[in-house]
C-alpha cells in the first residue's frame, strides 16, 4: 500500500485471504441452508436490502437468472414492506422466496420487509450475521455470515461476502434444479475461490492507478459511475462508497441511459468519471461507444475492466480487474478498486468517514437513522 493508507485500503487489501476464507465457510452452509425439496419449490426469487446489500441483489440476480432459469427481482426493502402488490406474494407453495441480506440484520426496513413477506406467505431466507437480529427472529431459515473483526470502514469486506454468499447460493439452486451437473457445480464453486488469488496479483498495478487517479481528481465536486449488467452494481457501490467516504456529490446510471441524461452535464472537465466495463458484458459495445464519447467531452476517466486499450480503442486510464471462467463471478472483486479510489480520495481532503457521525449527522451514531424507524405491516 501507498502514503495514503487508511481503513478502507487496509480492507481492500485483505480481500483475496478474506475470499479464501469465507469460501471455506459459505460453501458448505450454502449448500444446506435449504432443503431439496425447498429449492424444487421455487417458483420467484425477491432478492431485498438496503444500501450495500442492495447493491449485492444487484450484482447477482443476472447470476440467479442465469444459473436457475428462475425469475429475479431485486426489490429495495421500502418498496417491499410498503408499496409491493399483495397479490404477488404467497402465491403457492410459499412461493416467492425472498432472500433479504444485511449483515447487522438490525436494519428497521429490511426487518419490516420480511415481516410484511412472512405474513403473505412467502419463503423467507435471511443472510445476516447477527442470530439474534431482527431479520433472523423473522425468517424461516438464515445463512449466518461470520465475517471476522476489522478496523471499521464504509462497507468493503462485508459487501465481498454478502456476493459470494448470493453466487453461492445461486449456484447451489441450479446445481438441485439440474440445470448443470454436480462438476460443473464444483468448478464455478472454485472458481469463486480462485478470484481471491486473481485480485491479490492484481491489487499492486490497482492500487497504484487509483492512488495517482486520486490525486488529480482530489478537487473534483462531482464523480459519474456507469456501468450495465453486472457492471452496474459495481457502478452503484461506487457512488455509495464516494458519498460515504467524501460526502461528495456522485452519480450512478447505466450506459445507455448516461447517453440520454448524465451526457448532458456542463464542466465535463470536473467530473471524475468511473465506467465499469467487461469485456464479456452483452452490454460491451455500448459501453466501447460510451468511452469514446466521453473522451470527446474531455471528461477525466478511468475504465474499470478485465481488458484494456486493445479492447476499448481508446486512450485512457484502465484498472484491469480479474477475469473469471465464469462472468457470473465478475462482482465478486471488480468493486475493489471504487473501494481504493473513495478511500484515497477521503484521505487526500481530510475527509472522515460518515462525517464522524458529528455535528449535523450526530443523530446517525450507531447506525440509529436507519435502526431506529417505526416497522409497520400489513
Amino acid at each position: 500500500m501507498g502514503k495514503y493508507e487508511n481503513p478502507m485500503s487496509r480492507q481492500v487489501y485483505s480481500l483475496p485471504q478474506l475470499i479464501r476464507d469465507q469460501y471455506e465457510d459459505l460453501e458448505p452452509k450454502t449448500r444446506t441452508v435449504l432443503s431439496f425439496q425447498e429449492i424444487f419449490n421455487i417458483q420467484r426469487i425477491i432478492l431485498t436490502g438496503c444500501g450495500d446489500s442492495y447493491a449485492a441483489g444487484m450484482a447477482t440476480k443476472h447470476a440467479f437468472e442465469m444459473l436457475t432459469g428462475i425469475p429475479v427481482e431485486v426489490v429495495p426493502a421500502i418498496e417491499l414492506s410498503r408499496f409491493y402488490c399483495e397479490k404477488h406474494l404467497g402465491v403457492d407453495c410459499q412461493n416467492p422466496l425472498v432472500i433479504a441480506v444485511s449483515n447487522s440484520g438490525g436494519v428497521a426496513r429490511v426487518s419490516e420487509a420480511v415481516q410484511r413477506a412472512r405474513l403473505h406467505g412467502c419463503l423467507v431466507l435471511g443472510v445476516t450475521g447477527n442470530l439474534e437480529s431482527p431479520l433472523a427472529r423473522h425468517s424461516h431459515k438464515v445463512l449466518k455470515l461470520d465475517i471476522p473483526a476489522f478496523e471499521s470502514a464504509p462497507g468493503t469486506r462485508s459487501y465481498m461476502v454478502c456476493v459470494m454468499a448470493l453466487l453461492l447460493l445461486a449456484i447451489r439452486f441450479g446445481e438441485v434444479r439440474g440445470k448443470y451437473t454436480m462438476d460443473y457445480a464444483m468448478d464455478m464453486r472454485y472458481d469463486v475461490k480462485n478470484q481471491g488469488d486473481l485480485l491479490e496479483k492484481l491489487l499492486p498495478e490497482m492500487d497504484a492507478v487509483c492512488e495517482k487517479t486520486a490525486e488529480e481528481w482530489k478537487e473534483f465536486p462531482c464523480y459519474d459511475f456507469v456501468g450495465s449488467g453486472f457492471d452496474y452494481a459495481t457502478a452503484w457501490f461506487g457512488q455509495a462508497k464516494i458519498l460515504e467516504a467524501t460526502g461528495k456529490f456522485a452519480m450512478h446510471i447505466n450506459a445507455e441511459e448516461w447517453f440520454h441524461l448524465n451526457f448532458f452535464a456542463r464542466q465535463a472537465d470536473e467530473i471524475g468519471t468511473v465506467v465499469v466495463g467487461n469485456t464479456t458484458s452483452p452490454g460491451f459495445s455500448r459501453t466501447k461507444e460510451l468511452v469514446h464519447y466521453a473522451r470527446e467531452l474531455g471528461r477525466p476517466m478511468v475504465v474499470i475492466t478485465d481488458g484494456g486499450a486493445e479492447d476499448f480503442g481508446e486512450e485512457t486510464t484502465y484498472i484491469r480487474v480479474p477475469s473469471p471462467k465464469y462472468p457470473v463471478c465478475m462482482p465478486l472483486t471488480h468493486f475493489a478498486p471504487v473501494c481504493l479510489l473513495a478511500g484515497y480520495i477521503s484521505v487526500l481532503i481530510g475527509e472522515k468517514y460518515g462525517r464522524g457521525c458529528e455535528g449535523p449527522w450526530a443523530f446517525a451514531e450507531g447506525g440509529a437513522g436507519v435502526k431506529n424507524s417505526e416497522i409497520i405491516v400489513r
